[in-house]
């Protein structure tokens, strides 16, 4: 393939008036891949900014959180906007940590195309892989690029091959290195065109015929190339003329393999190094010309807010306003700032849309619908924001000071008002307590908190009413220091503390307990008696309370009071624990009382005296939560991970084969050995594995586990 001409000077903030012209990519591979020096380079070479770094202190792209910096990585994602022959090309730059899988999500949500970023030096690696096979399910388009090619250890031939057997048929390159007599790449060769693109200029690259190339190695992958456009053409005479040595016409089997990648089954690789500009016109002629516009792809399905159906919406700027909060951020000038996907109408400045999110109560997000007032629509490049006119459908915009929005809702028309449904979210497994250092830290805290909360759909607050803790739940330990790092950004001196595990207690064997409330204190004094007989109950079977009081020794009025007295002190437990009791049988058989001095609060003491009676003469056990655990993982850590989980007193249920190919395992593991299994899971299975878990039931705990 040829370039279709220089890369076009631009201003990035005039508003697109064709969806058509829109190209919506998200940059995706693993961190450290060099997806944000690409965006850089690309910007740079279509003119979108003077030089790499002149946005965000050296990181374009990146989002201006000292959280980020401090990391040393992308955390978040973020909008680079460039032009290129009249296409608009939207990259959406997504973390390439693990921990970061929702703000990945996100980006795919935004785009319509995956370009997936893959380093010379470093190869493909389990976690791209299963992401490469989550975009094919959705079948969205992918195309591989081959970055760091100024990498020490970079081997394009050896990732190259890797990226085909990883990622099946349908991967071929569209060009071929050319080197110097030193093994440094210069130029491509177009496998389609035969011409010869030479770099060592810079970019934009000089063409002509290729002379440095093997003309085999050419012929060959050529030959390879062209075969594999042929399978995926719908002419079915190609592959007829091919085998009969017919000549084939360069400029269609351009267009099969553009309208391959379009559909998603062809995957072309193309080689780049960001630092030398070697393949940049050659990846924006295919992300203009293969990639798809957004009215090639159907938006997302629609219902209204109370969950009745609504037809399919179009991509059209002349149809109602359907658009997604796919990111949200404070700004510490602007507000809060709203990244927008706007699958259909026109997104306008100074005009009202209804705001809708639902589905995340559960994370501390609780369900809202309210009208709001869109100020202004700007186009985001980095941190900086520039105003325009308006927002079509198919683009993204960035909005500001919607203060009820939040990641993941959906803008539409106050008379029309809409959901879109939400995409999957991670579900964070990794338990984070924290606590304010003192009372004002502790109003810093609930404030950061809840801006977090609205930006971060990953992130689940919990306020623990048995431990008392304040509990974030992250998707591992990377995404924790980020939060804990903007929590104290925002004036929170926050500490982190050992995450406790709800614990309760049940009597091991039957007991029996006398409760006497007696004082004397001038006027009417306090007077009851009461024995009890408590025995355990089945596991879950909760509290029962039973009357055998006979001659009236307690009189049916305070009854009810000894009940009420003993619930009590299960709830807050023994002076000793601390824990609930739960799983009880509590006999009244016996007391008395005094026809002046008796009371509802005295017998409600005395049945709390008798409870606590009882267990200072009998045996209570400590029980412990237990949860069910499903571990997906590939075969090869099978043993690892059964290991593993014996050695957190795990009872494994079962194992086999899902859907996927995958390995289930089934197991009850207690909750305070999963306290970091999201961080120890990952490690063990180098990232290819993921659990879920859900409470399950308690259960006698370990003798060490007791108070």
């Amino acid at each position: 393939m040829g370039t279709k001409g220089n890369a076009e000077r631009a201003d990035s903030a005039v508003a697109v008036q064709d969806p058509s012209r829109i190209r919506n990519v998200a940059l995706v591979g693993p961190s450290g891949a060099g997806k944000t020096t690409l965006a850089e380079a690309l910007l740079v070479a279509t003119g979108a900014i003077s030089r790499a770094g002149t946005i965000a202190d050296g990181t374009t792209v990146c989002d201006h959180d000292p959280a980020a910096v401090r990391q040393q990585r992308s955390v978040t994602l973020a909008i680079a906007p460039l032009q290129h022959a009249d296409i608009k090309i939207n990259l959406v730059d997504t973390p390439g940590y693990a921990d970061f899988v929702g703000e990945l999500r996100a980006g795919l949500r935004a785009a319509d195309a995956a370009l997936f970023v893959i380093s010379s030096g470093d190869g493909v690696d389990a976690a791209t892989v299963a992401l490469w096979q989550e975009c094919a399910e959705i079948g969205m388009p992918r195309m591989v690029v081959v970055s760091r090619l100024d990498h020490p250890r970079a081997d394009l031939d050896g990732v190259t091959a890797a990226c085909r057997a990883a990622f099946g048929g349908g991967v071929l390159p569209l060009y071929l290195p050319v080197r110097d007599g030193t093994g440094v790449v210069t130029g491509l060769v177009g496998l389609l065109s035969q011409r010869l693109f030479d770099y060592r200029g810079g970019y934009p690259p000089a063409e002509g015929e290729p002379t440095a190339a093997d003309p085999d190695e050419v012929g060959v992958a050529r030959n390879d190339l062209i075969e594999g456009i042929i399978a995926e053409s719908e002419d079915e005479s190609l592959m007829d003329r091919y085998l009969d040595g017919a000549d084939l016409d360069v400029n269609a089997l351009i267009e099969d393999l553009e309208t391959a990648v379009n559909r998603g089954s062809f995957h072309p690789v193309i080689p780049v190094c960001a630092s030398s500009g070697l393949g940049l016109a050659e990846l924006l002629e295919v992300l203009t010309g293969a990639f798809p516009a957004p009215c090639k792809n159907a938006p997302p399905p629609v219902t209204r807010p109370d969950g009745s159906a609504h037809p399919v919406v179009a991509v059209d700027p002349a149809a109602p306003l359907v658009a997604e909060v796919v990111r949200t951020t404070v700004d510490p000038y602007q507000g809060r700032v709203s990244l927008v996907r706007v699958f259909s109408g026109t997104l306008l400045p100074d005009r009202p849309v209804h705001v809708s999110g639902r589905g995340l109560s559960d994370r501390g997000h609780a369900d809202h619908d309210v009208d709001e007032r869109v100020a202004h629509v700007y186009t985001p490049l980095g941190g900086t924001l520039s105003e325009v006119s308006h927002c079509v459908a198919g683009d993204l915009c960035a909005v500001t000071k919607v203060v009820s929005a939040e990641t993941g809702d959906t803008l539409s028309s106050p008379n029309d008002p809409l959901l879109v449904v939400p995409w999957t979210m991670p579900e964070p497994l990794l338990p984070v307590a924290v606590v304010g250092r003192s009372r004002s830290d502790e109003d810093a805290l609930a404030r950061g908190l809840g801006r977090l909360v609205a930006a971060d759909p990953t992130l689940r607050l919990e306020r623990n009413a048995e431990t008392h803790q304040m509990v974030l739940w992250c998707t591992g330990e990377a995404h924790a220091d980020v939060v804990l790092s903007r929590l104290r950004a925002a004036g929170a001196d926050v500490d982190t503390e050992p995450v406790a595990v709800p614990l309760r207690e049940t009597f091991a064997g039957p007991s029996k307990g006398h409760g006497r409330h007696v004082k004397q204190s001038g006027g009417h004094g306090q007077y009851a008696v009461c024995d009890v007989e408590v025995e355990p109950l089945p596991q879950g079977a909760g509290f029962e309370f039973v009357d055998r009081v006979v001659g009236g020794a307690v009189p049916h009025q305070f009854i009810p009071s000894v009940e009420k007295g003993v619930r009590a002190q299960m709830e807050r437990g023994l002076a000793n624990s601390g824990f609930p009791l739960v799983d009880i049988r509590v006999t009244l058989v016996d007391g008395k009382a005094h026809s002046v001095d008796s009371s509802d609060a005295a017998f409600q003491m005395a049945g709390a005296l008798a409870l606590k009676d009882a267990a200072e003469k009998g045996s209570v056990a400590t029980l412990e939560p237990l949860d069910d655990v499903e571990v997906r993982m590939p075969e090869d850590h099978l043993g690892s991970v059964l290991g593993d989980l014996s050695g957190r007193r795990g009872r494994v249920l079962g194992t086999e084969t899902d859907s996927t190919g995958r390995m289930l395992v089934r197991a009850e593991v207690p909750a305070a050995e999963l306290l970091r299994y999201a961080v120890d899971l990952r490690g063990l299975t180098s990232g290819t594995a993921v659990f879920t878990r859900r409470f399950s039931r308690y259960a006698p705990a370990p003798s060490s586990s007791s108070p």
